[in-house]
């Protein structure tokens, strides 16, 4: 589908919004637990968030959220924000969505004066597209390998191939 990245904006949700952004997670059998979005939305009234909606032409097309303190101890010892949970529905899939979403929270990094952005991916081939993207938009691993729920795995140490395995990228946001 060919789109018209004009048609395109992306909003800071808010509590109306929450109807929203669980249509978009059950659309995309994203399982979330109950109450995911409500206490997205208390840290985003804390400051410690931002959860952005993507809307394309009226409709809800994704959401992603930056996390200015995220979980990942490297993230945080370092100052870097990280862009979680970032999803395109797909009939807006291949358009530029989540490029845009992902260049919207890294120009409000840069405002704030960060150097630098993280964002994690998943292992599995249902992660590839996302894979490619981030590779492309300049981000690189972060060197500390795979991480499960964001823990760093060590040698020899088995874990499930799951959603919570990931790889950690950072990209540098003043090149």
């Amino acid at each position: 589908m060919m789109m018209q990245l004009e048609k395109l904006k992306i909003v800071r949700a808010g509590v109306d919004d929450l109807s929203r952004l669980h249509e978009i997670a059950l659309a995309m059998k994203a399982a979330k637990d109950i109450g995911y979005f409500e206490r997205a939305m208390e840290h985003q009234e804390a400051g410690e968030r931002l959860v952005f909606l993507a809307e394309y032409d009226g409709a809800a097309a994704g959401y992603c959220m930056l996390a200015w303190s995220p979980k990942y101890a490297f993230y945080r010892a370092m100052g870097y924000p990280e862009i979680q949970d970032l999803n395109v529905l797909p009939d807006f899939r291949q358009c530029g969505i989540a490029s845009a979403m992902i260049g919207h929270c890294e120009e409000l990094a840069r405002q704030k004066g960060v150097e630098c952005m993280g964002i994690s991916v998943g292992l599995t081939a249902s992660y590839g597209p996302a894979q490619k993207l981030y590779i492309k938009l300049g981000y690189i691993p972060d060197g500390h390998g795979v991480t499960c729920d964001r823990q760093p795995v060590a040698l020899g140490e088995f874990r499930p191939v799951d959603n919570d395995l990931c790889l950690m990228l950072v990209k540098d946001l003043q090149s």
